[in-house]
């Protein structure tokens, strides 16, 4: 079962809150992140949101590599 990763926006498009963010990283790096190893199961939704899908154990690689 995928996990979903949600995103909040500001107005001018800066990350303001992200689900799923290692401890230390700023919410906009662990979108940008996300963004390029993750950016197929993106999806943009209305009011400044948006989540990503991604599978238990592709979401435990990709912060396992971030924090390397």
């Amino acid at each position: 079962m995928q996990k979903l990763i949600h995103v909040r926006f500001s107005p001018d498009g800066n990350v303001t809150e992200i689900g799923a963010r290692p401890e230390g990283v700023v919410a906009q790096a662990w979108f940008d992140h996300l963004s390029r190893t993750a950016g197929s199961g993106y999806q943009a939704l209305s009011g400044g949101r948006g989540v990503f899908r991604v599978e238990p154990e592709q979401l435990a690689g990709i912060k396992d590599a971030l924090t390397k």
